[in-house]
C-alpha cells in the first residue's frame, strides 16, 4: 500500500474515532479528534509542494476541514445557531475515504481556510528568526483587532462535571504585557497541560482572538476550564500558555513567548507570571526570560470543590 493510501486510511479512521465519539456524547474527545484531524487535514491542504494531490482535491481537504472546525464549534457552543449537525458531517466520510477518486460537487457551501502556515507546537523554532515587524499601529492606541478568516476556529472546552471530593480550576487570562503590543496580529493564546516530560494531559485549548489591546497590553478577559480534576494530576505537571501571532510578510501563525504555572502556584485570586523567550520548552530545563522590563501574564484564579 502506498504512503498516501495509508495516510488517507488513517484520516478515515481519525473521522470514525471522532464521529463515534460524538455520537456518544463524550464531546470533550470529540472536539479534539476533530481539532487534530483539521490541522491535518489543512497541513495538507496548504502544502506547496506535494504532488499527492490535486489542487481540486486539495481544495475538497480544506472544505472538509473546514466542516470539522463548524462541527467542534457547535459541539463547543450550544446556543450557536448556525449549528453543523452530526448526521450532515457524517456525509463527508465517503468523501475523505475517497479522496483520490471523488469528482462530485461538495455537498456543503463551504470554503477551505486561507492561505496560512499552520505550525505544530515548537515547529517555528526550525524558522528565521522573528524579524522586527513594522508599527502597523502604535503601541498607545487602544482599538479592536480584526475578526479572524472564516472558517478558524478556536477550541475552549465546558466545565467538566464535578465529583465529590475533587477540585476542579478555572483560570481567567486578563491580560498579557507586551512591549510591542500595538504591532501583534489576531494574538491568541494556546493553553495545554503537560507532564515533566512535556506530553500532554488534556486536550490543548485555544482562545479568541484577543478583544483589544491598550499600551503596553493585550487584553483577553477568557475563562479557561482545565480539563481535569487537579487530585487527578500527576507530580511535576504545569499549565503552559503559548502567546501566538499572525506574521502577514512570512504567512504563518508564530509564537511570540510562553509562560507556565506549576502545580504548587495553584491557589484562588489573582497571580502574575513570567514570561519566557520560544521555542515553548515543555520541560523546563532551558528558560530564557523574554524582557527585563515588568510584563507579565495576568491571570485569575478560581477552585471548584464538590464536597
Amino acid at each position: 500500500m502506498s504512503d498516501v493510501n495509508k495516510t488517507i486510511q488513517k484520516w478515515h479512521a481519525s473521522f470514525r474515532k471522532a464521529t463515534d465519539f460524538d455520537s456518544w456524547g463524550q464531546l470533550v474527545e470529540a472536539i479534539d479528534e476533530y481539532q487534530i484531524l483539521a490541522r491535518q487535514l489543512q497541513k495538507e491542504a496548504q502544502s506547496t509542494n506535494s504532488s499527492d494531490y490535486t489542487e481540486e482535491q486539495k481544495k475538497t481537504l480544506g472544505k472538509i476541514a473546514t466542516c470539522l472546525e463548524m462541527r467542534s464549534a457547535s459541539l463547543q457552543c450550544t446556543q450557536s445557531k448556525e449549528e453543523f449537525k452530526l448526521e450532515d458531517l457524517k456525509r463527508l466520510e465517503t468523501i475523505i475515504k475517497n479522496i483520490l477518486t471523488y469528482n462530485k460537487e461538495f455537498p456543503f457551501d463551504v470554503q477551505p481556510v486561507p492561505l496560512r502556515k499552520i505550525l505544530a507546537p515548537g515547529e517555528e523554532e526550525n524558522l528565521e528568526l522573528e524579524e522586527e515587524e513594522d508599527a502597523a499601529a502604535g503601541a498607545g492606541a487602544t482599538e479592536a483587532f480584526p475578526p479572524r478568516a472564516p472558517g478558524t476556529v478556536r477550541t475552549l472546552l465546558p466545565r467538566l462535571p464535578s465529583e465529590p471530593g475533587m477540585t476542579l480550576l478555572t483560570i481567567k487570562i486578563e491580560k498579557i504585557g507586551l512591549k510591542d503590543a500595538g504591532q501583534c496580529i489576531d494574538p491568541y493564546m494556546t493553553i495545554s497541560v503537560k507532564d515533566v516530560n512535556g506530553v500532554d494531559l488534556n486536550p490543548v485549548q485555544d482562545t479568541p482572538v484577543a478583544t483589544r489591546k491598550e499600551d503596553t497590553y493585550i487584553h483577553f478577559s477568557v475563562d479557561i476550564e482545565i480539563q481535569r480534576h487537579l487530585e487527578k494530576l500527576p507530580k511535576g505537571a504545569a499549565i503552559f500558555f503559548e502567546f501566538k501571532h499572525y506574521k502577514p510578510k512570512k504567512r504563518f501563525t508564530s509564537t511570540k513567548c510562553f509562560a507556565f504555572m506549576e502545580m504548587d502556584e495553584i491557589k484562588p485570586g489573582p497571580i502574575v507570571i513570567e514570561l519566557y523567550k520560544k521555542p515553548t520548552d515543555f520541560k523546563r530545563k532551558k528558560l530564557q526570560l523574554l524582557t527585563k522590563k515588568p510584563l507579565y501574564l495576568h491571570l485569575h484564579q478560581t477552585l471548584h470543590k464538590d464536597s
